[in-house]
């Protein structure tokens, strides 16, 4: 692969101006100009920030729903997904409903025997199990036109909370609240699933307020923080309960937002920094408090690091090796021994994931050394029947980063068909590209669903070779070569006086994420020293101007040159209690 072209990324002056006339930190004010933030009310993290409610389609009148369901102690089950997204939105509506009063479970389908979202063999497994009269989707629902035919025909209702873009026709559900359905104005249309359900309880509890439903009913203000105003007699004293603190949940909407790699606009970085303000006070949940402590994180540091690539992938491995229920069971524990005792299992999950993921990506590697003298493909499309099915979207990650192309990932599933993962590069819509193939060759896909960078998808195993082709057509007709070039956006040179130990503190505390990327620098350096640590890792030290920096090359043993120009980002490195700077090294290329 021809070595990537290192850019750095434009900088509106005018932005910087703005940010640093009202205070913000000069560094800061230069990374944030650079991400689109044109002024210091951008950056505000109070929750009177957010989004009203009532902008979402649907929002109030699936409250009403619900409102009455619970009044009536009418049995509500859950149906999540079994990612992040969908455990953390789960447990949001678990913790809520039940402080609501609500008669609530939940039911998460098995990847492996059921597949993905309400599906029909779904709505079967919870009538039996659960008998429940209304089923709430979450992070899943708004393709499951079959699923949600197959409830209505048991006489249970269906309301849908989803994100994901919706097919041509939309499920005959009581209800549906999806940012992104047609006709909804909401403008933050990168919700997670989480974020949706969360905005769903908040809905329903100034439903249940004006019901005279608590104790304690609640001004606008308080809505979410459950701080009292006023006290309330309603015909209903026997039911009387207090408000519950909704803000209590941020923790887990932060998490599942970081983790869904939804982009981090700014109604998001709201309830981002509002959670990681939770987590870093002392005041997360039992089972996030016992993830952090499991992967020895300080939680008084907590980052949007933390959530996405420390506890999202132990969490993750539930779903991708076991059941997500487990996981689901973490979050909505109050015991902390319990939640310890589920963290450590999900910990335990999530380094077996990481060796099987290691072989299927050294698996991948050698089918692609073999055909990539002869193949100029606009995509990749790769199938090992000893793949682990919760896995491959991981994989399609790792090769989409290394061949900046579109990568679908596919395991053998059930009765001769095979599920794909698919991992797309900005340029291509992946769930688009998906539906052109569906179009252009009918029957070829059983079913398919996702969203612009990330894709699911089953096909029968012996029609493989000819989505091969059609996928490969499809990104041609969708991709120029220019779109191919792998491109790596820094935010350019750092200054010595800024490349300290207080500006990786500062940055650490910062919210970062998809679409808001974490900052890193590309600057020339000499490399004085250099050794191998862990048997796969590089320990250097970079000299510029007179300084040196300690540095770590992960994943890469063989020795650099003297000179390189590296692409880096600032990390904290805690030793013993001693704090140092320690640069680690994303990319390099020989000067």
């Amino acid at each position: 692969m021809p070595e990537p072209v290192i850019a750095a990324r434009e900088v509106p002056g005018e932005y910087v101006a703005a940010l640093a006339a009202a205070g913000v930190h000069p560094l800061l004010a230069r990374l944030y100009a650079a991400r689109g933030v044109a002024c210091a009310r951008q950056l505000e993290t109070a929750l009177g920030g957010l989004v009203a409610p009532a902008q979402m389609h649907n929002l109030e009148r699936m409250a009403a729903i619900l409102a009455d369901a619970i009044a009536a102690r009418e049995r509500l089950l859950i149906v999540a997904d079994y990612d992040s997204d969908g455990a953390t939105a789960c447990a949001v509506g678990m913790r809520a409903l039940r402080q609501f009063g609500a008669v609530v479970d939940f039911l998460v389908p098995n990847r492996f025997a059921y597949g993905y979202g309400l599906t029909p063999e779904i709505v079967a497994l919870a009538a039996r199990l659960k008998n429940p009269a209304i089923l709430i989707t979450v992070d899943n629902g708004i393709a499951s036109v079959d699923g949600v035919a197959a409830a209505n025909a048991l006489g249970m209702r269906v309301l849908i909370t989803d994100h994901h873009l919706p097919g041509a026709a939309l499920p005959d559900a009581q209800c549906i609240i999806n940012p992104n359905q047609p006709g909804c104005g909401f403008p933050s249309k990168n919700l997670a699933g989480v974020g949706v359900m969360f905005y769903l309880m908040l809905a329903l509890r100034a439903e249940l307020r004006t019901r005279g439903w608590f104790e304690k009913p609640h001004g606008v203000a308080d809505e979410i923080s459950g701080e009292a105003n006023s006290l309330h007699l309603t015909p209903h004293a026997s039911r009387l309960r207090a408000a519950p603190n909704l803000g209590a949940l941020l923790d887990l909407v932060a998490l599942g937002t970081v983790a869904d790699v939804v982009r981090l606009d700014d109604n998001n970085r709201i309830l981002v920094e509002q959670g990681l303000q939770r987590i870093r006070g002392g005041k997360a949940c039992a089972g996030i408090a016992a993830l952090m402590r499991v992967a020895g994180r300080d939680p008084a540091r907590a980052s949007t690091y933390d959530l996405g690539f420390v506890l999202g992938p132990r969490l993750n491995a539930a779903g991708r090796l076991a059941d997500m229920s487990v996981g689901i069971e973490c979050l909505i524990s109050d015991d902390a021994g319990s939640a310890e005792r589920i963290a450590r299992q999900l910990d335990a999950f999530n380094r077996e994931r990481r060796t099987i993921e290691a072989g299927m990506h050294d698996n991948a590697l050698a089918a692609l050394e073999q055909t990539a003298p002869h193949d100029d493909g606009y995509s990749v499309c790769l199938f090992d029947p000893a793949w682990h099915q919760g896995v491959i979207g991981i994989l399609a990650s790792r090769l989409k980063e290394r061949l900046h192309r579109p990568v679908i990932a596919f395991a053998r599933g059930n009765n001769g068909e095979i599920k794909g993962s698919g991992r797309s590069i900005a340029a291509l819509h992946l769930r688009d590209a998906l539906d052109l193939v569906a179009k252009r060759e009918p029957g070829l896909l059983s079913r398919f669903g996702g969203h612009a960078a990330a894709a699911g998808l089953t096909l029968r195993e012996d029609a493989l070779e000819r989505f091969r082709a059609a996928f490969e057509a499809t990104a041609r007709s969708l991709l120029t070569p220019a779109d191919l070039e792998r491109m790596i956006a820094t935010d350019g040179a750092l200054p010595a006086a800024q490349l300290t130990l207080e500006s990786a503190r500062l940055l650490e505390q910062q919210v970062w994420g998809q679409g808001f990327p974490a900052p890193t620098f590309d600057d020339e350096f000499e490399v004085s020293q250099q050794r191998v640590v862990g048997e796969r890792h590089l320990k250097l030290r970079l000299a510029r101007d007179g300084r040196e920096y300690e540095a770590m090359l992960f994943s890469h043993a063989d020795p650099l040159p003297r000179r390189v120009h590296a692409v880096y980002r600032l990390a904290v490195n805690e030793y013993n209690g001693a704090q140092k700077l320690q640069l680690t090294i994303e990319h390099w290329q020989p000067v």
